[in-house]
């Protein structure tokens, strides 16, 4: 981890004039530069860069933050690459991590890898665009299909020619490994076959091509459409170094600056759904690559915006699809996270619906769209008589794990209710059938299955208390750690009870929103969480803001000063596994005293109970190896 000192002294060398002004032009206005937002679209500037604080902000969409931050935004790089990045330009040598020779070495072998193969893809996706120029017959597909000039080179549309060997123009070797590593050549035979007898061709041939890109906006697959009549209809690269489907989503390097605008994320099926939208002025459009959504994908799209719409075809495969996109969200649906799902008729897809009848009534489409609360009570009632006891037995039966899968909060217990007077039962009469269903569960430990994150209790105990405060002041202090985490770590802090989950939801929305902050920066976000004013007129506040809150705020604000000395990240990741402890061990308890036999009740159990050895050991090592 990069000591928080480095980077104020890297933010005093940097010139954020000079920062800014390689993607901006910038214009004198008064003590500060003006120039165009590249956040949102505009046509006078809006955007300001001050050189005295060093800071800059724009007066159109709100924007602002420091020389780091810009690059996060702007070039989509990540917190690490853009300190690199500016320490390089200013001279400074950025403090190594405590990493070993070896593994530093096999990273740096790594990323070299994949530079490489991202080297490949670029020129592969350079050679696709100047085949588009020179080809009549692709370029009159794309204006058929609604598409201007300019949108097909914002996403960098190009043509794979009709040929087996078209790419062997491009580059020096044919028979370059690369070429099959990064998945642009087929090569027959496998490694015990004679090098003359296998036979080598490019993978796409007469197809538009879309460049895949990473967020940063390396090129890392395509997808290749047919043009006429065949199949498939489209073909994607295959899982390579750099790419993975189930990871990545078109067009959300496109999309970053839209998402921002509009305020949510409209995830699609095609590729050519994403360009046609943005075409018509849904920027914030991404598609998954020719697989289902995963959870990965929702995880990745909640690091840019709170609110994600679903966008399917009317259809028996679009509503399977919806399916798989809602269990795919539970998991990430928390209190303050949007999720709903938009079907059109069966005779449409967003591409051709837009085209059909425009922009307006598109919108009009994803005002109306489910939420996913009335969405999981869809599917669960699929084929299910509600008027029949069976029926309804039969429609809790398939509500059971979805709901299960919410984390939990308002949204879930609200949910619960909501079931119960579709299934004709009390409240409690169906958390009882259920197996007292807002008891705590363990939150997931190292290895085996995963169960729900920890209930939020209704009161902390003071041992929790305090470990939950050293977290908070912890990311006050290095909030880069943030985008570390991972997921299931994020959730566990997240279902904290109030006020800490307040507080952990406070630095998610900070982190998506701003980037990484100093600690006074950070801080003042969450005195204004605990005054009752977030800042965010659609979320609403409670009126007089939150006592317990500001208790913490109290707490955390006496705390010394950070010990030059502290893993930061070390002690984060201690007090996480003493929470998931505390989980495992508050569930175990509550078996215990229900004196539950049944074999799915004994084989928890003994889950939690090889769950609770785990925990104990790692932390026994941990307090062993900082003790020595």
């Amino acid at each position: 981890m990069i000591p928080p000192a480095f980077i104020q002294d890297l933010l005093s060398r940097v010139d954020i004039v000079e920062v800014v002004g390689r993607y901006v032009q910038l214009k004198k206005g008064g003590a500060n530069l003006m120039g165009l937002c590249p956040f949102h679209g505009e046509k006078s500037p809006s955007f300001s860069v001050s050189p005295s604080k060093q800071f800059y902000h724009c007066f159109g969409c709100g924007v602002s933050g420091d020389a780091i931050k810009f690059l996060t935004e702007h070039t989509g790089a990540s917190f690490i690459e853009a300190v690199k990045d500016l320490s390089q330009q200013v001279g400074m040598v950025v403090p190594e991590d405590d990493v070993s020779a070896a593994d530093r070495e096999r990273f740096a072998a790594q990323k070299q890898r994949q530079a490489t193969l991202t080297d490949v893809l670029a020129k592969a996706a350079d050679n696709y665009r100047r085949q588009l120029k020179n080809n009549p017959r692709a370029i009159d597909y794309l204006k058929g299909r609604g598409l201007s000039g300019e949108i097909a080179a914002q996403f960098g549309l190009g043509y794979a020619p009709d040929g087996w060997r078209g790419l062997a123009s491009v580059f020096p070797s044919y028979d370059d490994p690369l070429l099959e590593e990064s998945g642009m050549v087929i090569v027959q035979g496998d490694a015990d076959t004679p090098e003359a007898d296998r036979k080598r061709y490019d993978r796409f041939r007469d197809r538009i091509m879309f460049p895949i890109r990473s967020v940063q906006g390396e090129v890392i697959g395509f997808g290749g459409r047919v043009l006429d009549r065949g199949e498939p209809k489209y073909l994607n690269s295959p899982e390579t170094p750099v790419f993975s489907k189930g990871r990545e989503l078109y067009g959300l390097h496109e999309a970053r600056a839209a998402l921002r605008q509009r305020g949510y994320a409209l995830v699609v099926e095609g590729y050519m759904d994403v360009v046609a939208l943005a075409q018509s002025g849904f920027g914030n459009a991404v598609a998954t690559l020719g697989t289902a959504c995963t959870a990965e994908h929702v995880q990745k799209l909640f690091r840019f915006t709170d609110s994600v719409v679903f966008s399917f075809d009317g259809d028996a495969a679009g509503r399977r699809a919806a399916v798989r996109a809602l269990e795919a969200s539970l998991p990430h649906a928390t209190d303050t996270r949007s999720v709903r799902f938009l079907f059109l008729p069966k005779e449409h897809d967003p591409d051709s619906y837009v085209r059909e009848l425009g922009a307006e009534a598109f919108e009009q489409c994803v005002a109306e769209a489910v939420p996913l609360s009335r969405q999981i009570g869809e599917v669960a009632s699929e084929g299910c008589d509600l008027a029949t006891a069976e029926g309804r037995a039969h429609m809790l039966a398939n509500a059971k794990p979805l709901w299960s899968a919410l984390p939990d909060g308002a949204l879930k217990r609200q949910l619960l209710a909501e079931l119960a007077a579709l299934g004709r039962f009390e409240t409690s009469e169906l958390a009882s059938l259920w197996g007292n269903a807002l008891a705590p569960r363990a939150a997931a430990p190292a290895r085996g299955p995963t169960p729900p994150p920890p209930r939020r209790a209704s009161r902390v105990n003071k041992g929790t208390a305090n470990l939950l405060d050293r977290a908070i002041w912890l990311l006050l202090h290095r909030s880069d750690m943030w985008v570390e985490l991972d997921g299931e770590t994020h959730d566990i802090l997240a279902a904290q009870a109030t006020p800490y989950d307040m507080f952990f939801g406070c630095i998610e929305r900070s982190i998506h929103e701003h980037g990484p902050l100093g600690p006074a920066a950070l801080l003042a976000e969450l005195q204004q969480q605990a005054s009752g004013d977030d800042g965010s007129p659609e979320r609403g506040s409670p009126e007089g803001g939150s006592p317990e809150g500001s208790a913490v705020i109290s707490r955390i604000s006496a705390f010394h000063d950070p010990d030059p000395k502290t893993d930061f990240a070390q002690e984060l990741a201690l007090i996480v596994d003493r929470l998931r402890l505390q989980a495992v061990e508050d569930e175990l308890k509550l078996l215990f005293d229900s004196g539950a036999l049944s074999p799915d009740a004994q084989q928890r159990g003994k889950f939690l109970m090889g769950a609770q050895a785990r925990l104990k050991s790692q932390l026994s090592k941990a307090q062993a190896g900082a003790g020595s």
